[in-house]
């Protein structure tokens, strides 16, 4: 059966094509539509949630002209024109895992207002469920259990925020394409939902 908004095991392996043309055409087959309509459908459940418009940015990956995406996304921010400069919710691929994250990348200028809101909030994400990861990269693949840092070391995460120039601070959780959450549309969609809403206290509006 057609899955709309989940993804195969298969389709993570769309990531082990060499060249960028091959890449691209199997990301547009097997993966962006799925992007497309996770867009659609949270794109609208954001924007019922915060009472303000939230826009779907699916990755395109116009620049590239060499070496092939490592990962492809679904962004969702205020602006409908871009939303590296904004705190934003991402639902994306890399061919180890998929993510689901909230949180700022180095263009925003909302850095330094997101690490001060979120070094007040170290209880916060102490309740966070235990498998619950941040990313200090969005570009990698590396993501580190909140369960498994100390304060200090989720401290320093922040700080490094909006200290370094390149500093990012992404929340969320990661999923193995073997994980039972892609069994259906109706169980990722729920998912992502939960990630969204658990991520609530989070957001900068």
């Amino acid at each position: 059966m057609m899955s709309k908004y989940t993804f195969k095991e298969n389709d993570f392996k769309t990531f082990d094509i060499d060249g960028l043309e091959p890449r691209m055409d199997a990301i547009k087959k097997n993966i962006r539509p799925q992007l497309n309509a996770l867009g659609d459908y949270f794109s609208d459940y954001l924007s019922n949630q915060y009472d303000q418009p939230y826009y779907p940015h699916v990755a395109k990956h116009l620049r590239r002209t060499v070496n092939p995406p490592n990962d492809t996304w679904v962004a969702f921010a205020t602006n409908n024109r871009g939303y590296k400069m904004l705190p934003h919710y991402q639902i994306g691929l890399f061919g180890s895992h998929l993510f689901i994250m909230y949180g700022v990348i180095y263009e925003s200028e909302y850095k330094e207002t997101c690490a001060n809101k979120w070094l007040d909030m170290i209880d916060t994400f102490r309740a966070l469920p235990d498998n619950f990861v941040i990313s200090k990269d969005h570009m990698k693949e590396e993501k580190l259990k909140i369960s498994e840092l100390s304060d200090e070391e989720l401290i320093k995460a922040i700080e490094r925020l909006k200290k370094v120039k390149k500093g990012e601070f992404l929340i969320g959780k990661k999923y193995l394409p073997t994980d039972e959450v892609f069994k259906s549309d109706e169980s990722f969609l729920k998912e992502v939902q939960f990630v969204f809403d658990t991520l609530d206290p989070f957001t900068i509006q």
